[in-house]
């Protein structure tokens, strides 16, 4: 007699766990080497607007260098996405930074953001030093993520590509000195559509189908005031002692939705009004799954707006210089689904006593500008602001202008308080027609409570009346100016990195309590340059056409045609008259 129906089941089970143990360490344990978290912030903003950062986070303890012969060490994938690794590995990628960004963030009246990026689209790269002629690489690696991205990076050249000399330093583990094998590109006209969101989705392990993903709605998130979405990889280190590297792979999403104009009326909002969806079911690839509330500004906080479902868990935190208090909801815990729904949905209710807070302005911002008439000449003007009201701090400032704009560089001037402001650094590398734009680096040190004003006229150029887009007449876009900067933080960083807080806080890291990293971008400028009356062609072709159609035409008809000569025969009248006589019997003429 055989066995049973459960000593076969048990028999399976314990020869799949035989299996499994000896399987090799690349391939059985595969799972433990990496690990994906994500995370919501939700931000109630001064102005009624409510800001959603999403971040998602894969860190994978794998080499994605190139082994021998020229091919990738790795081959399995499991959390980390396959077509982004191999693209890494094959152009012997070390760092790479990428964003889409339609709008601009308001510093002034929505504070400091997690993380901004200029508007259009930006990638720099840093990479491995195996590589021997960067420019081609970056070529290639920029058509290749057009096509990833669904986006216009094939249009990256070397007339919008420069190599910074002192901006952009990595942001992983490597502290690289070399900047040639820097490079950095930006397309202010680059519009972000639901064909930037689609593929960007695919990154994620569980996609739009479960876990904080759900609420990636197209319609939702393009329907906002700001909508920026980028793509982050850096090495860093495996453990302390940094004996190995891990890759990290950051997918960020920021958004602002405005309330208002989207018809409710009310300081009141939630995740089905933002996103018109709720929360359903974790991430089941997920070690982490969180989401904030920043609920920072009052004392007692049911003294201001209620939030449901009920806090569980409240958390202290230091971001960009400021204390933060947030609620916290970890989406692992099954208590905070609704029993009837299955689903959880946050909602803040404000009380109708509750005012308009006064606007966050951050320490250090910047504004710019472009002045002056005509179609000739004109100035670009640039505003930084320091409102630390003891101490002052260098700022770095990277200005990237087309090649058809031709810097007037003596007409440079830095001036704070009514006084000269010369800078401790300056690297000027000058444009070529066609070839390469102006790249302008400047440490300027910014006094205290001053505001700092750079300025510097320019000569527009004449183009070929190919080189003029379809709409010459909208203008020409010019990127945003770059400031870096570490900004003297109100109150005592904390430096602590096992300490939970946002994931967003552990992207620029730091060792000094005392400030913390800002990279800002100002406006992108709109020039107008000389532009042709593009009707005239159009004017002078019917012209031309006409004469020749008349002209020519009856011409060559009068060449062509045949002539014979024909006998002359009575008209109407003659004939008419011929009748009459043979009815009267007479002969006709």
């Amino acid at each position: 007699m055989g066995p049973g129906p459960g000593s076969r089941l048990l028999l399976a089970v314990g020869l799949l766990a035989a299996a499994r143990s000896a399987l090799p360490l690349g391939t059985g344990q595969c799972a433990q080497r990496d690990r994906f978290e994500e995370e919501l912030v939700l931000k109630p903003l001064s102005s009624g607007d409510v800001a959603a950062n999403f971040q998602f986070r894969t860190r994978w303890d794998v080499d994605l260098g190139h082994g021998d012969g020229g091919k990738s060490r790795v081959s399995h994938y499991r959390l980390f996405p396959k077509s982004l690794g191999q693209v890494l590995s094959k152009f012997a990628v070390r760092e790479l930074h990428l964003s889409f960004t339609h709008g601009f963030w308001r510093r002034t009246g929505w504070g400091q953001p997690f993380l901004q990026a200029p508007p259009g689209a930006e990638l720099w790269v840093w990479f491995q030093p195996s590589v021997t002629d960067v420019d081609t690489t970056w070529k290639e690696l920029s058509n290749v993520l057009s096509g990833l991205f669904c986006a216009s990076l094939n249009f990256i050249d070397s007339t919008n590509t420069v190599t910074p000399t002192a901006s952009f330093k990595p942001l992983g583990i490597i502290n690289e000195t070399n900047h040639n094998y820097l490079r950095y590109a930006t397309l202010p006209r680059e519009i972000v559509c639901t064909e930037n969101l689609t593929p960007w989705k695919k990154l994620l392990p569980c996609g739009s189908k479960a876990g904080l993903g759900v609420l990636l709605k197209a319609e939702r998130l393009f329907h906002t005031s700001y909508h920026s979405q980028a793509v982050h990889v850096r090495p860093v280190c495996r453990d302390q002692l940094c004996t190995s590297i891990s890759w990290e792979l950051t997918l960020s999403l920021s958004v602002v939705f405005d309330l208002h104009a989207a018809g409710s009326g009310k300081r009141e909002w939630s995740l089905f009004k933002m996103f018109s969806r709720t929360l359903t079911e974790v991430c089941p690839l997920a070690s982490q799954s969180t989401i904030y509330v920043d609920v920072t500004g009052k004392e007692k906080i049911n003294d201001t707006y209620e939030l449901m479902p009920p806090v569980p868990i409240w958390l202290n935190a230091t971001v960009h210089g400021q204390k933060r208090f947030y609620a916290v909801y970890n989406l692992m815990n099954p208590e905070l689904y609704s029993a009837s729904s299955h689903s959880l949905n946050v909602v803040l209710k404000w009380k109708p006593s509750k005012q308009f807070a006064v606007p966050e302005v951050p320490v250090f911002h910047a504004e710019r500008y472009v002045s002056g008439f005509g179609l000739w000449t004109g100035k670009i003007n640039t505003l930084i602001y320091n409102y630390h009201p003891y101490r002052s701090f260098p700022v770095l400032m990277m200005e990237v202008v087309p090649w058809y704009l031709r810097l007037y560089v003596h007409t440079l001037t830095i001036n704070t308080k009514g006084k000269e402001n010369k800078p401790s650094y300056i690297h000027y590398q000058p444009a070529k027609d066609r070839e390469c734009p102006h790249l302008l680096e400047m440490l300027i040190q910014l006094p205290a409570n001053s505001i700092t004003k750079i300025s510097i006229e320019f000569e527009r150029a004449l183009l070929k009346w190919t080189e003029y887009p379809p709409d010459p007449n909208h203008g020409f876009y010019v990127g945003s100016s770059v400031l870096s900067a570490l900004v003297p933080s109100s109150v005592t960083m904390e430096t602590n990195n096992t300490k939970p807080m946002p994931l967003f806080n552990r992207l620029f890291p730091f060792n000094d309590p005392s400030v913390y990293f800002v990279r800002l971008y100002t406006e992108a400028l709109l020039v107008n340059l000389p532009t042709p009356d593009f009707s005239m062609p159009y004017n002078v072709i019917c012209l031309t056409c006409t004469v020749v159609a008349v002209g020519y035409g009856s011409f060559y008809n009068l060449l062509t045609r045949t002539f014979q000569i024909a006998e002359p025969t009575g008209g109407v009248a003659k004939k008419i008259a011929n009748v009459i006589r043979r009815l009267r019997g007479v002969p006709p003429i």
